[in-house]
């Protein structure tokens, strides 16, 4: 080429997949390709962002390695494939960003539906700038924060598609949002007071003045919760109760409103210092309550050391969750009363987070003071998500907002298009295809009408947006749940593949953690419907993604009443005692014995001696609920887990690593854990005077044992040393941190969830999981 001749023009079009639309890809793409002097097109199409580009093709082709390589922050780039060929002159010169379009057709894998983000620093700025037109506006947001799973109606994701369609933008705003230099170019919930949303406030039973202003509102709602009220605040996914944390009188009126006795609530502080007053901080919690999907994070508080929450908040736990504001609503709420807030989910005991006005004011006017509104409609239902820290990692608990509906990958990938319907409690349904999962967000507990309602809802706007219709439906085993009712009630052309809810359990781990061959799966949970139609709930499973086979066990017990030993850890303690499948010998037993009520102690008696309404299950969870009311620490539950709960915290306290004494025994070729020695000891050192925080901790550290070699006795059988550990047990950071440690030094690999909970909200991935690799198989 001489000097004079200019480098050979070429047309690219780039069609990029992932989380690239909401999250500021166009207009990065736009300055991308003007910098680079580039002349093209960039638009949403679908759930795409396509790129058309004329120029130089090693220009072009830094153009894509950009892409690929350095994306917008919240941007997740998946594939970015790139098509030669066409007409230089049609693009004409400069760079744009088009009008978005809809190919109309089913795509591979799933849109990147963005999600929920924090309040960025800059709009945090702007928020509390006097001299911005933005200041103290409740819904300030840019191309880097604000609402986007919660407002979306369809895609393409752009402003005409989302709740702020009914907000016409004001010739400031519109300005910003057409302007490729500013940090709003696109951004398509921007707004200001002069054309956005606004606030509106209504006192209980009351109707909402229409003439006051966001800003009364807002001082209205401040005045309530300052005087010891509570307050409905309406947030990103839904309602959300809001009372001062540090009064004890209000904590308790929102404690016997809501019907939610003893469960801890949630407490949102105004910064990371506010933070650090209250609980011990490590870099990785920092790191997650300051991200931007704002969870609430769980916490060790300050041993010892006073605390400026009242008593109720999380009574009876070391542990509590604690977030920082994730919306500028909540910054103005947090720097005007100058606190700490309890914030929890605007509901009435495990109903569905409430998301529609009229609903709300309905639902909520037995417990709320007042509502603190706004006109900006929500699209889809989207509770706070709740994580810990353990092993250094994320492990999370209820996945919701800030980090649901982003796609995960899926192991196996397929080309049927799967719905898994999840299990019953903390109930999520996952949709599959090509190789991505999307993971719905948490729903509750799909045991009423009004669950139903929400699951159906959530899903119909999920498959909606990413035009899903499944030919594959996974289900849990269990005919009572209304998921496997659910799934029951579909077209019969529909194919059905039902998922043993252990193996479910176990293959989610696997899945996230790329274990590809046969693993040793430890599934520990309340309880499940097994293979051979018992209840399971403490085993070792040999596991691949398409099957398993049973190695070990936890011994079993009669669960006196069904669901009623559930709600009262003392009447399972009775059934090990009473009709378990090792015998704990009758003095130990009789200090326990006496201290029940006669009556309920011999109804019991009586219902495990004749079999009625007390199946037997190996369920490790029940088995922490037994040992907890066995040592007088919880014999009553308010919620699903308070006894085990408490005996962690108990066992916390303790820090004992000496485990109680155990065996392993052979049951019809299946090892099996016998507990009798370990109750036998827990009940004769407690009637000597151990307190009940030592024998806790020496329990966790049984378990701790006992898991260890059921895996190192099936590793030296079956030569497998990958050790996948989930199931709700595995929420105890005891339990699963000392796993992760002493497994590693039998010389095996623990893995544990991170991203999908180990608890029931990770059942339908792990479902999903399992129909696409057994359609794959043909199986």
């Amino acid at each position: 080429m001489t000097p004079r001749e200019a480098p050979a023009r070429e047309v690219w079009s780039i069609r990029v997949r992932g989380t690239v639309q909401g999250v500021g890809f166009r207009p990065f793409v736009h300055r991308l390709a003007s910098g680079l002097g580039l002349d093209g097109t960039v638009r949403n199409v679908d759930g795409d962002v396509v790129v058309e580009v004329a120029g130089p093709a090693d220009t072009l082709a830094a153009l894509v390695r950009a892409l690929r390589e350095q994306p917008p922050q919240h941007a997740v780039v998946a594939h970015v494939t790139v098509t030669r060929g066409g007409d230089a002159g049609a693009l004409g010169a400069g760079f744009t960003v088009a009008l978005s379009t809809s190919a109309a057709t089913t795509r591979p894998g799933f849109a990147g539906l963005p999600v929920d983000l924090a309040t960025c620093d800059d709009c945090i700025r702007e928020l509390f700038d006097p001299a911005d037109r933005r200041y103290r506006y409740p819904f300030v947001n840019c191309t880097a924060c604000g609402p986007r799973a919660t407002i979306v109606d369809a895609l393409p994701y752009d402003r005409a598609r989302t709740a702020m369609a009914g907000f016409a933008l004001c010739a400031a705003c519109a300005a910003e949002y057409a302007d490729p230099t500013d940090r709003r170019f696109h951004a398509e919930p921007v707004a200001c007071p002069a054309c956005g949303p606004r606030l509106s406030w209504r006192p209980a039973g009351e109707a909402s003045d229409p003439g006051a202003t966001s800003e009364e509102a807002l001082a209205a709602a401040v005045a309530t919760i300052a005087a010891g009220g509570t307050v409905a605040v309406k947030g990103l996914g839904g309602y959300q109760l809001v009372c001062d944390a540090t009064d004890t009188a209000a904590v308790h009126r929102l404690r016997t409103r809501k019907r939610r006795l003893r469960k801890p609530f949630a407490v949102m502080v105004v910064d990371t210092a506010a933070a650090g007053v209250l609980a011990r901080i490590s870099p990785a919690e920092l790191r997650l309550l300051t991200g931007p999907a704002r969870p609430i994070v769980l916490l060790a508080t300050h041993p010892g050391a006073p605390t400026a929450l009242a008593s109720g908040v999380h009574p009876g736990t070391d542990r509590v969750g604690l977030f920082l504001p994730g919306t500028p609503l909540h910054h103005l709420l947090l720097r005007a009363l100058a606190r700490p807030l309890v914030v929890t989910s605007g509901n009435l005991s495990d109903e569905p987070i409430a998301i529609d006005d009229t609903d709300a004011t309905a639902r909520l006017a037995p417990v709320a003071d007042g509502f603190l509104l706004h006109d900006r409609p929500i699209r889809a239902r989207y509770d706070d998500s709740v994580v810990r820290v353990i092993g250094g990692r994320r492990f999370t608990v209820r996945r919701a907002r800030g980090y649901a509906p982003d796609p995960l990958p899926l192991p196996v990938a397929t080309d049927r298009s799967i719905l898994a319907v999840g299990a019953q409690l903390k109930h999520t349904f996952t949709l599959a295809r090509a190789d991505r999962a999307l993971v719905g967000p948490h729903g509750g507990s799909l045991d009423d009408a009004d669950a139903l309602a929400a699951f159906h809802a959530t899903l119909g706007q999920l498959t909606r947006l990413h035009r899903f219709t499944p030919d594959v439906l996974a289900h849990d085993l269990h005919p009572g749940y209304l998921s496997t009712r659910y799934a029951a009630g579909q077209p019969p052309g529909l194919r059905r593949v039902p998922v043993q809810h252990h193996h479910a359990h176990v293959v989610s781990c696997a899945a996230e953690n790329g274990v590809r061959g046969p693993f040793l799966g430890v599934a520990y949970d309340g309880l499940g419907l097994g293979a051979d139609g018992t209840l399971w709930g403490g085993e070792l499973l040999l596991a691949s993604y398409t099957g398993f086979r049973r190695l070990g066990r936890f011994g079993t017990a009669p669960l006196p009443g069904g669901e009623a030993a559930v709600r009262r850890p003392a009447r399972m303690a009775l059934g090990y005692l009473l009709g378990g499948e090792f015998a704990v010998p009758a003095g130990p037993a009789a200090g326990f014995l006496g201290r029940m009520p006669s009556a309920e102690r011999d109804t019991i008696a009586r219902m495990v001696a004749r079999g009625v309404n007390s199946p037997h299950t190996s369920s490790a969870g029940r088995l922490f609920d037994a040992m907890s009311s066995l040592l007088g620490i919880c014999d009553d539950a308010d919620y699903e887990g308070e006894a085990a709960v408490l005996l962690e915290a108990a066992a916390a306290a303790s820090g004992g690593t000496e485990p109680l004494p155990w065996r392993l025994t052979e049951v019809d070729g299946l090892w099996v854990y016998d507990w009798s020695g370990t109750l036998t000891a827990a009940l004769e050192r407690a009637r000597a005077g151990t307190p009940p925080s030592e024998l806790a901790a020496g329990f966790h550290a049984t378990i701790v044992a006992v898991t260890v070699a059921l895996c190192v006795r099936a590793a030296e059988q079956t030569g497998v040393t990958a050790v996948c550990l989930s199931g709700g047990c595995m929420q105890n950071r005891i339990l699963a941190s000392r796993l992760l440690t002493e497994l590693g030094t039998a010389g095996l690999t623990g893995h544990l969830n991170h991203d999908v909970p180990a608890n029931d909200g990770g059942i339908s991935y792990g479902q999903a999981v399992v129909a696409a690799a057994t359609c794959d198989e043909g199986g």
